[in-house]
């Protein structure tokens, strides 16, 4: 079985914020394979920043039901749960901290499909003031 390293061990910082997540079904015009741990899909948000209506490398990273990291990267994920998100560019994480707020919708995409719908349930490092 092969294990997914955790983003907090790569990236050495803690994730940016958390979601829920509902996948689109395959009628709904989501996706037709399932999704492992693992995917880099891109994140879309309503935004009037200077970057509004760009999608984002911010990459979830599924959790169980208690809430812990899956790291089984060969076990298909719940097409319903929560998501730690990690922004990649650690430039662009003020930007973002300016505008993903708690409760806000915002969605995965591969390419110009969205595959998933998100809201916001935790601001982690995104905790604005700070």
């Amino acid at each position: 079985m092969e294990l997914h390293v955790p983003y907090t061990e790569i990236l050495k910082r803690d994730a940016d914020f958390r979601v829920s997540y509902r996948y689109y079904s395959y009628d709904e015009g989501g996706r037709w394979s399932v999704v492992y741990q693992g995917i880099r899909n891109d994140f879309w948000y309503k935004n009037d920043g200077n970057l509004k209506g760009s999608l984002y490398m911010i990459w979830p990273e599924f959790e169980d039901t208690s809430g812990n990291v899956i790291l089984s990267k060969s076990e298909p994920i719940a097409l319903s749960g929560t998501a730690r998100m990690w922004i990649a560019n650690a430039n662009l994480i003020q930007y973002h901290k300016q505008y993903l707020t708690l409760g806000m919708t915002g969605y995965f995409q591969e390419g110009g499909k969205r595959t998933a719908e998100c809201t916001v349930i935790e601001l982690i490092s995104l905790v604005h003031g700070e």
